[in-house]
């Protein structure tokens, strides 16, 4: 027997099922604050010149590759002892995937510290207004499709993945510039280099926090959003309110 909750999520009589279930959710929105935690202490530490701080960012990699691995023993446990169907076993995919992308944006912010900490010394922190700029954005980005998934919040999903594009078209301008500097002063093609990989790992953490959005979507509608454009799951959206 099925009981729906409030968030329009389907319990069940097993208490213990249903344990199993706000456990991985709960596990989920807390390695979703550790990546936001450790984007924060990147970018305070690369604006800032906190070489400990940056320190920070990248070990914390480890504690998000352990939280990982043990999500994905408990995704697989309840899908073998459960056999969860429906509106359950969508809950445990999405999950699983979110997973797998949270844990590959916190690879990539160990690598815009570690960037960061080759830097400091050469510039000072003023130097990165496009990092900062798209660090921005993208922070904004990870923060909303963490909420969007507390909340089954198929909208505010959406919003996350349109905002991807502007994160896109800053990343290129950023990319032109940088590249205009380098054939113009020669001197600084190292520091811009590092530039370049910091800002393109910051696109990725885009790309990941756009695809916990859709990972949410599928969650909520039933329908696989991983391969459409922004006018396609707004199709979606509107097709299935």
């Amino acid at each position: 027997m099925n009981i729906t909750s409030k968030d329009g999520h389907v319990g069940h009589i097993s208490q213990q099922f249903n344990t199993e279930l706000d456990e991985i959710r709960t596990h989920l929105m807390a390695m979703g604050g550790m990546i936001e935690q450790q984007l924060k202490d990147a970018m305070i530490g690369l604006k800032t010149g906190d070489t400990a701080l940056l320190q920070t960012a990248i070990k914390a990699d480890d504690q998000i590759n352990t939280l990982e691995m043990h999500l994905d023993d408990q995704c697989a446990r309840i899908i073998a002892r459960r056999q969860p169907a429906a509106s359950d076993l969508r809950l445990v995919i999405a999950i699983s995937k979110a997973v797998a992308d949270l844990e590959r944006m916190g690879d990539e912010i160990c690598r815009i510290a570690n960037s960061a900490n080759k830097l400091i010394a050469d510039f000072p922190g003023e130097g990165y207004l496009q990092v900062r700029h798209i660090g921005d954005l993208v922070a904004t980005m990870v923060s909303d499709s963490l909420t969007a998934f507390a909340r089954y919040d198929a909208d505010l999903a959406y919003e996350v993945a349109k905002r991807d594009d502007e994160v896109d078209k800053e990343y290129k301008f950023a990319m032109r510039a940088l590249v205009t500097q380098m054939m113009e002063e020669p001197g600084t093609i190292q520091q811009c280099m590092h530039i370049i990989w910091m800002l393109r790992s910051l696109e990725r953490v885009g790309d990941h926090a756009q695809n916990v959005a859709q990972h949410l979507i599928y969650l909520v509608k039933g329908i696989n959003v991983s391969h459409s454009s922004v006018a396609q799951m707004h199709a979606t959206l509107d097709l299935n309110n």
